[in-house]
Parts: C-alpha cells; sequence; structure tokens
C-alpha cells in the first residue's frame, strides 16, 4: 500500500483502502478490545502516509468500534454486550428494511446477479472458530447488506447504514466460536433475494426485518450462551 497524498481522488481511495484494512483486523482479531492504535504505528505498518490512517480512524470512530480518548489517541473499542447489541439491531431495524423497499423498486439484473453470487459465496464459506475461518463468509454477508444500501439511491440511508457498522460489530462476536447461524442467515437472504426477483418492495421490506429480527436474536442468544 502506497501513498497518494498529492490527488484528492488517489488520497480518498487510499484512505478507504486503510479503512478496509482495520476493519478486516478487527474481525481478524489482530486487533484487540482495548488496544491501542497508533496514527503512525499503523502508517509504518501499512506504508502510508499518517493523513489516510487518521482519517480511517475518525471514519471508524463514527461507528464505535474505535474510541478516542484526548491526549491518548485511539483504542479498540470493546465487543458489544445484549443491551448495546439489541440497541444496534434496532437501529439496523429503522434503516435496512426501508433500504431493501428501495433497492428493490430499482432492482436490475446486475444487482440480483451479485445478490445471488454473494448468497452461494455464504454458502461455500467456511464458518469455523477462527477469525481467518469465517473472514469470507464475513465478506460475503456484509458485500449482501452493502449493495442493498448502495442501491437504495439515498445518500443520507447510505450514510446512516455505514455509520452503524453493524456487521462487523456483530462478527466480532464470533471469534473462538465461529459462525453459529449460517443456516438460518442464508435461508433468510434467499428469501429477500426472492422478493427482488419477483419486483415486490414490500416483501422485500418485510423479509429484511424478518432476518434482523432474527439476526438480534440468535446474537443475543450467542453473547448469554458465552456468559
Amino acid at each position: 500500500m502506497s501513498s497518494n497524498g498529492s490527488n484528492p481522488l488517489g488520497r480518498q481511495a487510499l484512505t478507504d483502502q486503510v479503512y478496509e484494512e482495520l476493519l478486516a483486523s478487527l474481525v481478524d482479531g489482530r486487533h484487540e478490545p482495548g488496544d491501542a492504535l497508533s496514527i503512525d504505528g499503523v502508517a509504518r505498518e501499512l506504508e502510508v502516509s499518517p493523513t489516510p490512517v487518521r482519517e480511517a480512524l475518525a471514519r471508524l470512530e463514527s461507528t464505535g468500534l474505535v474510541t478516542r480518548i484526548a491526549m491518548r489517541g485511539y483504542r479498540v473499542a470493546p465487543t458489544l454486550g445484549t443491551e448495546e447489541l439489541a440497541e444496534l439491531m434496532d437501529a439496523r431495524l429503522v434503516i435496512e428494511p426501508v433500504t431493501a423497499l428501495r433497492a428493490c423498486r430499482r432492482a436490475t439484473p446486475a444487482l440480483i446477479e451479485a445478490l445471488d453470487r454473494s448468497i452461494a459465496d455464504l454458502r461455500n464459506a467456511p464458518t469455523g472458530p477462527l477469525s481467518a475461518q469465517y473472514r469470507e463468509y464475513w465478506q460475503a454477508d456484509r458485500r449482501f447488506h452493502d449493495l442493498i444500501a448502495e442501491s437504495a439511491d439515498n445518500r443520507f440511508l447510505l450514510m446512516a447504514y455505514n455509520c452503524l457498522g453493524g456487521q462487523v460489530q456483530r462478527f466480532r462476536l464470533f471469534t473462538g466460536l465461529g459462525v453459529t447461524d449460517a443456516e438460518y442467515a442464508i435461508k433468510e437472504h434467499t428469501a429477500i433475494l426472492a422478493a427482488f426477483r419477483s419486483r415486490e418492495p414490500k416483501k422485500a421490506r418485510r423479509a429484511m426485518a424478518r432476518h434482523l429480527r432474527g439476526v438480534r436474536a440468535r446474537s443475543i442468544r450467542d453473547i448469554v450462551d458465552r456468559g
């Protein structure tokens, strides 16, 4: 990864790359809750200037994945407890059924094909207890939801969706446990896709809401079972 600070478009692309790398590190367990995230240290590790790292960390702070302490810099936020996870899922239930409805109204063959491909990737991805074993599953799951949010054609809904950091917050819970609900999630994603195929926006909204309620219940159960 190399720096390109002279071109604004190049800098934005570099910030996006740093953001994705840091996001993946949170899922992969390379940075654990409470770990300090030095701007200069991350910049050296990724071989970039401090500017895109600073911008990427600010974006991550808005999702609640990292916290900033005055005079002490950034740290990795704790994983969510049951109450915080329930609040996160309630927020997703406000946003994502609406993005599903809007995206279904605008669905193109290319979008439907991409959603179908993400479900196929879910089926083929490993779901083991190590973060490296479920990373492909997380990426496919995130891609499904991202595609729908991006296709809703509403910049403010997309901003709200991105700021929640909902996918990575949930998948941080799987370290040492693995994906426990793949069968249910794949079935629910397939129901959402079916609504897109039949061009039924209200059905897509209902299917997304059912999926998110299922995710909320299963994730809270996992937290409780882990003690």
